[in-house]
């Protein structure tokens, strides 16, 4: 049976188990000292599924700690190949409960895989650490949120390493996109991807105002001046190519740009003058 299959039996298992394998402590005893003497897999199986109700506590203990993207049952899977490792490992001949012999192993499985899907240094990360809980100490000294030579006074460091360490601890607040996103008055959640801005996309409200003005731009003019106004401001043509593509002279061309140019900013002023004056007279109204 292959890890995956054998984990979701378990996590299963987990979830339905009303009662523990063996019922009492007599059968157990000799569940233990009969693998012991025989190893096999269907009676480490049924001493796995027995103490699987410590492999759930100690992920959903671990799982308070952690985000909400987290799920138990992958922190179980790990915790289950501890508790594995343990029986295996466990010597009865030593006195010691099972359950208190496999707690810190099957703990421990879970964190080691917690730290090999972590891509950022442990280093790094109690660095960040450190760095919080120095922010929200001196937070709650001064009563304020502390400046950063204050925090770089309190850890003792030189402005370059302290700047080093803001560096790193940004690196290690990454945000899932598939995480939950604040309260929503909406039906349905609102996740952090939903908020995320679209530095790709374009306002509409900036495309519409671009539109606007291009067409009291182009308006009043005439086919030639709109085409050369459009080719050189819109599509970046020189004066040439806009010459070559009218069948006219550079040097025509570009008259004629400056004399459009010159009516347009005679045009739109008294344009804007006017609306200026009429929105006076609303407010006046």
């Amino acid at each position: 049976m292959n890890r995956r299959r054998y984990t979701s039996r378990l996590r299963r298992v987990s979830r339905e188990q009303k009662v523990r394998t063996f019922p009492n402590e007599e059968t157990l005893r000799a569940a233990w000292q009969a693998y012991k003497a025989s190893p096999n897999d269907e009676l480490r199986n049924r001493l796995v599924e027995h103490y699987l109700c410590l492999v759930r506590y100690a992920a959903e203990r671990i799982r308070a700690k952690l985000p909400d993207e987290v799920d138990v049952d992958d922190l179980m899977s790990a915790g289950i190949f501890g508790l594995v490792d343990a029986i295996d490992a466990f010597d009865l001949e030593r006195g010691v409960k099972f359950e208190t012999y496999c707690a810190p192993r099957i703990r421990g499985a879970i964190l080691d895989e917690l730290r090999s899907m972590d891509w950022v240094p442990r280093l790094v990360r109690y660095r960040a650490h450190k760095l919080n809980e120095t922010m929200r100490a001196l937070e709650a000294e001064l009563g304020r949120i502390p400046t950063e030579d204050e925090i770089a006074r309190r850890l003792k460091l030189p402005p370059d390493q302290f700047g080093k360490l803001l560096r790193d601890a940004s690196a290690v607040s990454l945000v899932s996109l598939s995480q939950r996103f604040g309260d929503s008055d909406s039906e349905r959640d609102l996740g952090e991807i939903d908020v995320v801005p679209d530095k790709q996309s374009r306002d509409p409200m900036a495309e519409a105002q671009k539109a606007d003005i291009k067409e009291l731009i182009t308006h009043e003019l005439t086919r030639a001046e709109r085409l050369i106004i459009v080719l050189y401001y819109y599509e970046q043509m020189t004066m040439k190519e806009i010459g070559a593509t009218l069948d006219l002279s550079e040097s025509r061309v570009s008259q004629m740009h400056s004399a459009i140019i010159a009516r347009l900013r005679t045009e739109l002023g008294v344009e804007l003058k006017g609306e200026r004056v009429v929105a006076g007279t609303d407010v006046l109204a």
